[in-house]
């Protein structure tokens, strides 16, 4: 069956399954998973696999065969493509390589056949990999199923899992609130919209964007009192901030999933994914300050809170919330801990220094993206411990924490084990086979296509993990010219575009803030396109005059 025709009954699933019977997205994500393992032949999962790991002859000659990968030495079979373009084993051998010269490797082949000869295009595979992916192949639909599920949960559960106590520690201790009240007294009132996009953007880097509005929303109301004035304008600048940090910057689910995915350092996409966001988020700022200045949009009455709740939070006593070097201390530790230790790995590359090669050893074990986030979360625990604000024992806390956060991980894991089937099917190989020849078309694709994702189903962590299912198999065949990270981040940047009322975000923001549906289509919706369009050109822009490799 066509490789393609399976995705789209796949996603078809995913779509009408959230929209149309308005199902769990775990559930739904896991039935187009069976239903893509099930359409998916075991002669495909093993085309797949021996596609994948076999090594592609790039020459052959009398002097020697040359491989673009490390072999692993040992006893190998030769693949090639019949007229079908089936790959069949066409002779075996014992393979040792001779030396490496930049990404080219020579090796030799003691074929069982005195008399065969390779081509440029055959494949070499070791013999235990060529056992491994028939076995794969034989594998039936619920085992292939555990198999994405397991090794997703290996990337992204123990993360995601800290996260949520981060930000249940933050959000109740109120060192959420001392963050945003400091940034506010430091830039003053005028420029509070920059901070409400600087505290945004801080504050969705370990909790969700759901909780952050959650937090702020009551303060750009008071705001709203305090001023009597630029209702929209904070709300907006709400807005913007805080999205863009939940789809660029890990620990958050999407870019987390599709940083393990594609094997890109989490800190390395930690610095990328603030600076892109830095553009997007400007440009949400302005766009903002337009849409204020153009539509004057009231404070309405909501249930949530009354006018006297706004008048005690527009004259909150501050004294009570923890001091602010201990509110980011959670927030900042596993930044500068992952961003440190890549910064200090590229450094160490080419020194001699012996104390720079202990503080990268160092680094290398507290910059480690499981032991950074444990030890943020841990400091976390310390600030609501100290803050003295909640009756609740620490284990109900965390417990509350874990519940929230293990509905995600579920989630999360069910998309991962989607595109763990989907790659099966060889799509990869089939929309490479069609894609245009040029390397920047990588980007604007991995950017349309969970584009097109987000618009359709309404959910943009949904949206990135099945994009990096279909997208990441293509880019580990290529010989890019520029860092992965690029395409990573013009994924997360695909996600910003369209929300609308398929989208949970789009009625939390609506009916929080008390934005009509018409108000949120022309403003929230056309500034989350502004932004995503901006970083597709900040990522393209990059990939062309800084691409890191």
């Amino acid at each position: 069956m066509n490789p393609l025709l399976i995705a789209l009954v796949g996603m078809a699933i995913v779509i009408s399954g959230i929209l149309a019977f308005r199902m769990h997205a775990f559930l739904a994500l896991i039935l187009a998973a069976f239903c893509v393992s099930i359409l998916t032949p075991s002669s495909q999962v093993l085309q797949y696999s021996l596609q994948t790991n076999a090594i592609p002859i790039e020459s052959a000659s009398a002097e020697g065969v040359l491989v673009g990968d490390k072999p692993t030495e040992g006893r190998s079979s030769v693949l090639r493509s019949n007229a079908d373009g089936i790959l069949e084993v066409v002779a075996s051998g014992s393979v040792s390589a001779l030396a490496a010269s930049g990404d080219t490797y020579a090796v030799a082949i003691d074929f069982q056949d005195a008399d065969f000869d390779v081509n440029p295009g055959d494949r070499i595979i070791h013999d235990t990999q060529l056992s491994a992916s028939r076995k794969e192949a034989g594998k039936n639909w619920g085992a292939r199923i555990a198999d994405g599920l397991g090794s997703t949960m290996t990337k992204i559960a123990l993360l995601i899992a800290m996260a949520s106590i981060i930000g249940k520690c933050l959000m109740d201790s109120g060192g959420a609130e001392r963050i945003v009240s400091s940034i506010a007294k430091s830039v003053g009132e005028k420029r509070m919209p920059l901070a409400f996009v600087g505290s945004g953007f801080t504050l969705s880097i370990p909790v969700f964007f759901d909780t952050v509005f959650y937090l702020l929303i009551p303060l750009g109301k008071a705001m709203r009192v305090k001023t009597g004035k630029n209702y929209l304008l904070y709300v907006l600048t709400i807005i913007c901030g805080g999205t863009m940090a939940h789809s660029l910057v890990p620990p958050t689910p999407g870019p987390l999933f599709v940083a393990a995915e594609m094997g890109i350092d989490i800190g390395l996409m930690m610095i990328g994914g603030i600076l892109v966001g830095l553009f997007t988020a400007s440009t949400g700022y302005l766009w903002a300050r337009y849409a204020n200045s153009r539509w004057e949009i009231p404070l309405r009455a909501s249930e949530e809170l009354t006018e006297k709740e706004l008048e005690a939070i527009a004259n909150r006593d501050e004294s009570q919330l923890p001091g602010l070097g201990l509110s980011l201390l959670p927030i900042l530790l596993p930044v500068v801990l992952m961003g440190g230790a890549t910064a200090v790995s590229m450094m160490a590359a080419g020194s001699a220094s012996g104390a720079l090669a202990t503080l990268n050893n160092i680094l290398g074990v507290l910059g480690d993206k499981n032991i950074a986030m444990t030890l943020a979360a841990i400091c976390g625990i310390v600030l609501l411990l100290r803050s003295n604000t909640s009756d609740k024992p620490i284990k109900e806390l965390v417990q509350s924490a874990l519940s929230s956060g293990g509905i995600i991980i579920l989630i999360t894991a069910a998309g991962g084990t989607f595109g763990h089937v989907l790659r099966q099917t060889g799509i990869a190989f089939t929309i490479q086979d069609l894609m245009p020849a040029a390397q920047s078309s990588l980007i604007p694709l991995s950017f349309f296509i969970c584009m097109l994702v987000r618009t359709a189903q309404g959910s943009s962590t949904v949206a990135m993990i099945t994009t990096i299912g279909i997208i990441a198999p293509i880019i580990a065949a290529q010989d890019l010219s520029y860092h992965p990270l690029y395409i990573a981040l013009a994924i997360g940047c695909g996600s910003k575009p369209i929300s609308w009322m398929n989208d949970s975000g789009f009625w939390v923001i609506s009916k929080m803030s008390g934005l009509t549906e018409k108000e949120m289509l022309k403003t929230n919706t056309i500034m989350g396109i502004l932004m995503g369009t901006t970083g597709l050109v900040i990522c393209m822009v990059g990939a062309r005059l800084l691409p890191l490799v």
